[in-house]
């Protein structure tokens, strides 16, 4: 009996490490940040078609990147780098591990500096972040954390000229038209995608300011999974 009891784990055990390695979904994100992005690839339908088109250009552009030079790099990038940007390159980050991606490191950046708005940072992390203050200046600076076996991004508000944004040999992943039409050029990018959400500032101090954040951080979350769920790179 012992020993039919040690197989039948032992089987049911590679049947999970088969399952995650054929899903490319082993990874070690936070339980909550995992259960969020799953709710999330189950709204892949909700996403309008023309936006559908925007999502595969950028995955086409990771997908050529990491066949041909292993590794990608991409900037989301909005006026202020203050809200949208962020959550672009954060989500982008933790989707890359919900899918098993590596290779694919993000930044964000904006057209002028200003701070990651502590709206932004609740809504990241009601969704399942662990993100911390460590300095108390004008333009503080926080360490962004998805699990406890993965690297902390340090998220600050900054132009995407400026480090430790690369200066080429990136995807310019444009979140708002405002940075859109003011950049017509993105020196170093060797690609450009529009991706343009509406500003969750627009109800700051109002009574849906935090329904507005958490829904913002939702459509954000749901494109950029979806982007990463087309991802096709050579193991």
């Amino acid at each position: 009996m012992k020993l039919l009891a040690t197989l039948v784990v032992s089987l049911f055990l590679i049947g999970i490490s088969y399952s995650q390695a054929t899903s490319g979904k082993a990874n070690k994100l936070y339980p909550a940040l995992q259960t969020y992005l799953q709710n999330a690839e189950k709204a892949f339908n909700t996403i309008p078609k023309d936006r559908k088109v925007e999502l595969k250009k950028l995955a086409t552009y990771l997908s050529t990147k990491l066949n041909s030079e292993k590794n990608a790099s991409l900037i989301f990038i909005c006026t202020h780098n203050s809200r949208r940007s962020h959550m672009g390159q954060l989500w982008a980050t933790a989707a890359a591990e919900y899918y098993g991606i590596a290779g694919v490191t993000n930044f964000s950046g904006g057209t002028e500096n200003t701070a990651f708005n502590p709206r932004a940072v609740n809504a990241l992390v009601k969704a399942g972040f662990v993100i911390t203050k460590t300095t108390e200046d004008t333009n503080p600076k926080y360490a962004v954390n998805y699990g406890e076996a993965l690297p902390t991004t340090i998220a600050f508000s900054k132009k995407y000229t400026e480090a430790p944004n690369p200066t080429t040999n990136f995807g310019a992943v444009m979140t708002c038209s405002q940075a859109d039409e003011s950049c017509p050029v993105v020196f170093g990018a060797t690609a450009r995608i529009k991706l343009p959400y509406n500003d969750p500032k627009e109800a700051d101090g109002k009574p849906n300011e935090t329904e507005t954040y958490d829904a913002r951080s939702k459509e954000i979350a749901t494109e950029i999974l979806y982007a990463f769920s087309l991802v096709k790179s050579k193991k």
